[in-house]
C-alpha cells in the first residue's frame, strides 16, 4: 500500500478525531487531509511530479507532517534534512538528489540561498503567505494509479568516509516496516505517541507513519531540550507511546525530584538508535514500572530489524531481540553462512522492509545488499557485529567499522578529522568516541598541534562553526604523536584503547 492511503484510510474511519497535536495548533484527520491535498496542489503547480524529489527542511511540527504527507499525494519523493545540517552537508546532499523544490523553515532561508544548488530552486518558505494553506483546491486523493514500488523516501545517512548516501525507501518498504512495528507494539486508534525525535531521520519519521495507519493521534515536539516541558506534555495529552533514544533515557534518570506520574497514562517506551545500557534499562523500569519497554534494533535502510519483547527483558539481558514480524535477521560469517549460536558475525537482514539500495550509489548498494548463498536473494548487511543465542536471540557485539553513535546520532570520524585538520595550527587529528553517562558515545580528538599555544577551548569553537552539533567534539587531548599500527597507519582502535570516558 501507499503511505498516503493511510491518511485517507484513517480519515474515511474518523474524520474528526485529532490527528496531529503541535504546540497550540491542533489538526483533526479531515483538516490534516486538507490541508495536505490543498498543498500538494501547490507543488503539482509549482512543476512537481511523480519520482521528482522534495527536499524538506523543517523543523518537527504540524508543517513538517503536512508536507510529508503532501509530497506523498502529489506522486513525489521525500528528502527530509536535518533543519540543523551545516551548508557544506547540505550542498552534497542537495548535488546528489536533484530536488525539484525545497520546503523550508523561515529562518532557515538565509542558508538556503548559500548552497548553489538550492539558491534558484523553487522553494515554499514557513511564513510565507498559502504556503500550507493556499487557496486552491485540494488535489483529487489517487487521481493516478500509482505502484506502491515507487520511490517514497530518501533519507541520507553518512557512511564510515562521511559522504551522505541516500537511503532509497519505497512505499512498499515503508509499509512493510510499519505494519510489522505497530504489530508487536500492538498499535491503534486510542493511542496517543509524542515524537520528540527529529522526523527527519527514520526513527521520528515512522512516528508520524505509524501513527497515520493506525488512526492514533501524534504529539510533535520539537525537541528534548526542555524534559519537564515533554513529561508534562506527556501527561497532559495523556500519551500513551513514547520512543527515545539512550541520551534521553539518561537525561530522564538524572532529573530531580521526577515525579513518576507525570508518566502515569504510558503504556509503552521504545528504544532504539544506540544500544541501551543496562543500567537505563533497570532505571526505566523503576521508574515506570507499569510500563512495556521495547529495547529495538534497527538502521535507516530497514526502519527496524529486531525487538526484544517486554516478557523476555530479564531472561535476555542485554539483547535486542529477534527479528520483527515478516521478516528475518541471522548472523553469518565472512563467507556469508550461518553462524553457530554465540559465534560473533556480521548481522544481515531479509525482507520487504529492506531499502532499494542507495540513490546513485551502485558500488555502497552492492557491498551492503548481496546475495543469499543459500537463495540468491538479497539480504542487507549491517555491518555491525553481533551473536545470537540458541533460540534466535540477537546482542549486538560491537560496530565493524568506526562510526560513532553520538546522541542517537552517527558520527563519521573521518568527517571530523577532515575539518580539524583545516585549522591552523593542527598538524594530525585522530577522532574516537568514548563512552559517555548521558550521550551513550561522545566524540574525543586526539590532537598532533604544530603550534604549541594551541587550546583546547578554540579547537571546540572552530568545530562548533563548522560542524553539526551532534559532530563537535566533546573532549580534546593533545599528543606529541598519533597511536599508529607497525605499518605506520593512525589507529583508531589504539586511541580508544587509551582513552578513558567522559560524562
Amino acid at each position: 500500500m501507499r503511505i498516503e492511503q493511510y491518511l485517507e484510510d484513517s480519515t474515511s474511519r474518523d474524520g474528526a478525531k485529532t490527528a496531529i497535536v503541535a504546540g497550540d495548533m491542533r489538526l483533526s484527520y479531515d483538516r490534516f487531509l486538507d490541508l495536505a491535498s490543498r498543498m500538494a496542489t501547490t507543488l503539482r503547480s509549482r512543476g512537481v511530479g511523480r519520482g521528482d524529489r522534495v527536499l524538506i527542511l523543517l523543523d518537527n511540527g504540524w508543517q513538517a507532517a503536512v508536507a510529508v504527507f503532501a509530497t506523498w499525494i502529489a506522486g513525489a519523493v521525500i528528502c527530509p534534512v536535518n533543519p540543523a545540517t551545516k551548508t557544506v552537508r547540505l550542498s552534497q546532499i542537495a548535488r546528489d538528489c536533484r530536488p525539484t523544490l525545497a520546503i523550508v523553515e523561515g529562518r532557515l532561508e538565509a542558508r538556503v540561498k548559500e548552497v548553489a544548488e538550492l539558491a534558484s530552486l523553487p522553494r515554499l518558505v514557513t511564513g510565507d503567505a498559502g504556503s500550507f494553506d493556499a487557496g486552491v483546491e485540494a488535489l483529487p486523493f489517487a487521481s493516478e494509479n500509482l505502484p506502491d514500488t515507487d520511490l517514497a523516501a530518501l533519507i541520507y545517512t553518512s557512511g564510515s568516509t562521511g559522504e551522505p548516501k541516500g537511503v532509497m525507501l519505497a512505499h512498499d518498504n515503508i509499509d512493510a516496516a510499519a505494519r510489522s512495528i505497530t504489530a508487536y507494539l500492538e498499535n491503534d486508534a486510542s493511542d496517543t505517541i509524542v515524537v520528540v525525535l527529529p522526523m527527519s531521520f527514520g526513527y521520528g519519521l515512522n512516528q508520524l507513519v505509524t501513527a497515520m495507519l493506525t488512526g492514533a493521534t501524534l504529539v510533535i515536539e520539537k525537541s528534548f531540550a526542555f524534559p519537564q516541558a515533554i513529561f508534562e506534555r506527556i501527561r497532559d495529552e495523556r500519551v500513551t507511546g513514547f520512543p527515545l533514544v539512550p541520551a534521553m533515557a539518561a537525561m530522564m534518570l538524572q532529573a530531580r525530584d521526577l515525579d513518576p506520574s507525570l508518566f502515569a497514562s504510558l503504556h509503552y517506551v521504545t528504544s532504539a538508535a544506540a544500544p541501551l545500557p543496562l543500567a537505563h534499562l533497570d532505571g526505566l523500569r523503576a521508574l515506570l514500572p507499569h510500563v512495556s519497554l521495547y529495547c529495538m534494533y534497527g538502521q535507516t535502510e530497514c526502519t527496524r530489524a529486531t525487538f526484544l519483547p517486554p516478557a523476555e527483558i530479564d531472561a535476555r539481558r542485554g539483547s535486542v531481540g529477534i527479528a520483527i514480524p515478516g521478516t528475518r535477521a541471522e548472523v553469518v560469517d565472512a563467507a556469508a553462512e550461518p553462524v553457530a549460536p554465540g559465534t560473533v558475525g556480521e548481522l544481515v537482514i531479509s525482507g520487504p522492509h529492506v531499502m532499494r539500495g542507495y540513490w546513485q550509489n551502485e558500488a555502497a548498494t552492492r557491498r551492503a545488499l548481496r546475495p543469499d548463498p543459500r537463495t540468491g536473494a538479497l539480504r542487507l548487511h549491517t555491518g555491525d557485529l553481533f551473536t545470537a543465542d540458541a533460540d534466535g536471540y540477537l546482542t549486538f557485539v560491537a560496530r565493524t567499522d568506526d562510526i560513532i553513535k553520538s546522541r542517537g546520532e552517527k558520527v563519521a570520524p573521518q568527517a571530523v578529522e577532515d575539518v580539524l585538520c583545516r585549522m591552523p595550527g593542527i598538524a594530525e587529528a585522530l577522532v574516537v568516541g568514548v563512552p559517555h553517562e548521558v550521550l551513550g558515545q561522545a566524540v574525543k580528538a586526539i590532537i598532533v598541534a604544530s603550534d604549541a599555544a594551541l587550546t583546547e577551548r578554540e579547537v571546540l569553537r572552530f568545530c562548533a562553526q563548522n560542524l553539526e552539533d551532534h559532530m563537535v567534539p566533546k573532549t580534546v587531548e593533545f599528543r606529541d604523536t598519533l597511536p599508529r599500527t607497525d605499518t605506520g597507519k593512525a589507529s583508531r582502535r589504539l586511541a580508544a584503547n587509551t582513552t578513558g570516558s567522559t560524562a
